[in-house]
């Protein structure tokens, strides 16, 4: 018969025989974590290392573009640049001759258009694909003849105050084409953007450009990328700014640090400071951009806090404003 001592020894043992086996198991689950994330670490630090490879590379790799006539500097021209935004709507009617008269007169740098075509194939700056906002009439540009844009009073809407006076009402403002534009302004630069997407506009916009010999003075923007395509293919040796999907992709590499990857086909990048809430003018996007000899033009700046702003932050090369008067005051008095 077992002594009450001996079965004592034996749970004593049982017991310790237990506790070395809890001690191994847990000396051996640290080795088994262990086996599991070296190669793990080993796969992220050759990732990193790859990484910053890339970054070296991308670095070697940017080419930088020659410089572009368009932005070339001129005597009494402002730094950055003064692009009067349709004119400087905020001030004068929309893409109207008294809206770019003035803006010369009071010393813009570039006049800042949008083109559509008419229904008769002539080029007329107008912001919109209808004439309902900026006149007495209606009807999508495309559909209407010069003719018939002709009848149309193009300063009936435009108020500075809410609506309560309309003074260029009855004033004898009308739509204006691309050939006026370039026959008053010979010593001008303009920035024009392509609004509507069919290739044939982009085509007879090169030909206008051509024909005036004006192909260091202008540069062509578009978001649509097949009249981009189709106006590069005609006026290699016009200056343009990114397309929309263009200006993602340069910043989404250079967000990566690896802008050197992407080989630009554009001569400028003219984007908005914010874009669905995400900041697009930072520092590492002009300096990027700066590498590449790729001048930038935020868009559409009005307030002087943010032209102060944005000026005093960034190296931009012009700024493109809805009121070219108030630019041109903060300019002038720095």
């Amino acid at each position: 018969m077992e002594s009450p001592r001996e079965k004592l020894d034996v749970d004593d043992d049982s017991r310790s025989g237990e506790s070395e086996v809890g001690e191994l198991s847990d000396h051996a689950r640290p080795s088994r974590w262990r086996k599991i994330l070296k190669p793990l670490g080993i796969g992220v630090g050759g990732l990193i290392v790859l990484y910053l490879l890339l970054v070296g590379i991308s670095w070697l790799m940017v080419d930088a573009r020659g410089d572009v006539e368009f932005f070339d500097s001129r005597p009494g021209e402002h730094r950055p640049l003064v692009f009067a935004h349709q004119g400087g709507e905020g001030t004068w009617p929309s893409n109207t001759l008294i809206a770019f008269r003035e803006s010369i007169e009071i010393g813009a740098d570039v006049l800042d258009a949008d083109t559509h075509m008419t229904r008769d194939s002539e080029l007329v700056l107008i912001h919109d694909e209808t004439v309902d906002r900026t006149s007495d009439g209606s009807g999508e540009v495309r559909d209407l003849t010069l003719s018939e844009l002709r009848e149309l009073d193009f300063g009936y809407r435009f108020s500075t105050d809410n609506g309560e006076t309309f003074p260029y009402r009855g004033t004898g403002l009308g739509i204006v084409t691309v050939e006026e534009l370039f026959s008053e302004f010979t010593d001008t630069r303009f920035g024009l953007e392509i609004k509507q997407t069919t290739p044939e506009a982009a085509t007879k916009l090169c030909a206008l450009i051509q024909e005036y010999g004006y192909e260091g003075r202008v540069l062509v923007s578009s978001f649509d990328q097949r009249n981009m395509d189709a106006f590069r293919d005609s006026c290699p040796s016009v200056a343009t700014s990114a397309t929309d999907g263009e200006a993602t992709r340069f910043y989404v590499f250079q967000l990566l640090r690896l802008s050197g990857f992407y080989s630009p086909p554009f001569d400028s990048l003219q984007v908005p400071e914010y874009r669905s809430g995400i900041r697009v003018l930072t520092g590492s996007f002009v300096d990027a951009a700066t590498r590449w000899n790729l001048p930038v033009v935020p868009w559409t700046i009005n307030e002087p806090e943010d032209f102060d702003r944005i000026i005093r932050d960034f190296d931009v090369d012009g700024i493109n404003t809805n009121y070219p008067d108030r630019l041109i005051e903060y300019l002038d008095d720095r």
